[in-house]
């Protein structure tokens, strides 16, 4: 049985988006654990894809081994191969799924700092802006020229031909124009904030622009404290200026609304994927009645 203030919460949930005429989604690292795909644990998913690295290097998850201070660049690649391939084969998650019916019909756009493509994998690129990369793409590690590369064919290689946790040294993805290694097209100390980053803003920014005095809904889904400055901040600020905005914030953790923003806004402190779900089921209950 669903507490009172639990299912006013989906009540609430399903209206805004129901009023809504844009609805502006922020996604991060929440959404992807909800889904299952933790970069943080050493769950099941892990031990399955990194068993080797984690019983040589001690590395915990993928997040530590994505840091861990490799002795070469054949062990790093390895890993790192791995997890692109992971993120290449990895299903999408049932919140994003569950977000597909719940924006049904609607005029939406989605801006993440994910970078393991779940969102792309449901959602039109053109309505996503990953504004922290995408694991998906390689840039040059001395960011000598402005292209980022597909990268699936080199991973899939690389990945083929590990052995232990190393791979073989030819396999190294170097730099078409200068040779220099390449790195993943994520935000780092080298992460090129070229053409495809400032498209990737273009877009997003082109959105809020076209709709902002309109009826919005922001929606933030699994966005902490780490980063709160690309989707958390701006969030708040624009449902605080613009005129006919509401913000509804879905965390376990992390969902918080400022006092100033307590007449325009709701904090559901609850895991994504259980509200997502319940949502969805409550929409398709409610369609069923008309009916």
């Amino acid at each position: 049985m669903l507490s009172q203030q639990y299912q006013e919460n989906i009540d609430t949930l399903l209206k805004k988006i129901q009023e809504a005429e844009a609805i502006v989604v922020g996604g991060a690292a929440g959404m992807t654990e909800a889904a299952g795909l933790s970069s943080y644990k050493t769950d099941e998913n892990f031990l399955k894809y990194f068993g080797k690295f984690a019983d040589k290097y001690g590395i915990k998850n993928i997040f530590e081994g994505f840091y861990y201070p490799f002795s070469s660049s054949e062990e790093r690649w390895a890993f790192l191969s791995t997890d692109i391939k992971f993120i290449y084969e990895a299903e999408a998650g049932r919140p994003y799924l569950d977000l597909v019916q719940l924006l049904q019909g609607k005029d939406y756009f989605i801006v993440t700092t994910n970078q393991d493509s779940q969102f792309s994998k449901v959602f039109p690129e053109e309505k996503v802006s990953p504004i922290q990369g995408d694991m998906r793409y390689f840039q040059c590690g001395s960011r000598c020229h402005d292209q980022v590369y597909f990268n699936k064919e080199q991973v899939e290689n690389m990945y083929a031909n590990i052995e232990g946790t190393r791979i073989p040294t030819e396999l190294i993805p170097l730099c078409p124009k200068c040779g220099h290694e390449m790195e993943p097209w994520v935000r780092s100390y080298v992460f090129l904030e070229g053409t495809s980053y400032r498209n990737e803003l273009t877009k997003y920014n082109e959105y809020l622009l076209k709709n902002k005095d309109k009826k919005v809904l922001f929606l933030e889904l699994g966005v902490g404290t780490m980063t709160p400055m690309f989707i958390k901040e701006p969030f708040w600020n624009m449902t605080y200026s613009w005129p006919d905005v509401y913000y509804i914030t879905i965390n376990p953790k992390d969902a918080l609304l400022p006092r100033e923003l307590k007449d325009k806004g709701l904090a559901i402190h609850e895991d994504i994927a259980l509200v997502l779900q319940d949502a969805v089921n409550e929409k398709a209950k409610r369609h069923a009645d008309i009916e």
